[in-house]
């Protein structure tokens, strides 16, 4: 298997921004994390963050063929972005939503997703660990 996990807005920043909500470790010890666990998993897997929606949309369209599941923190534009959901609609492959706060229970605009209608599972407020989750969510199939 061969999984792509998508990064948004300011999660390049982790460690830094707001670490009462996001914690400690910085953004390289959530891709070292993930790395290992897919590799004691024969998991291929491929890393990409990216500020910009245009760039992720990008990324989303040219996993199609390449990517057996995609597990995406679409952070900030979780809220906003038509583009991200209508990216992950057209390509059909499995998609699982991770956050690491619980946007349920944060402000009241974080509470809607777009990319959840189009997520087989959206895991929230679990941290670094839902990232581990959606891998084995994406096993499963």
């Amino acid at each position: 298997m061969k999984i792509l996990v998508i990064n948004g807005p300011n999660l390049n920043m982790l460690g830094i921004r707001e670490p009462g909500i996001y914690g400690k470790s910085s953004y390289a010890d959530l891709v070292k994390l993930i790395s290992d666990y897919c590799a004691e998993r024969s998991v291929d897997v491929d890393f990409f963050q990216s500020n910009h929606e245009g760039s992720i949309v990008d990324e989303i369209q040219g996993a199609y063929g390449k990517y057996d599941g995609i597990v995406i923190n679409p952070a900030a534009y979780t809220h906003t972005s038509v583009a991200i959901l209508d990216a992950i609609k057209a390509v059909g492959i499995p998609t699982v939503e991770v956050h690491i706060s619980d946007i349920n229970t944060r402000e009241e605009f974080r509470k809607f997703s777009y990319v959840s209608l189009a997520a087989k599972k959206t895991i929230a407020g679990k941290g670094f660990d839902g990232y581990l989750e959606a891998v084995d969510v994406l096993l499963e199939k």
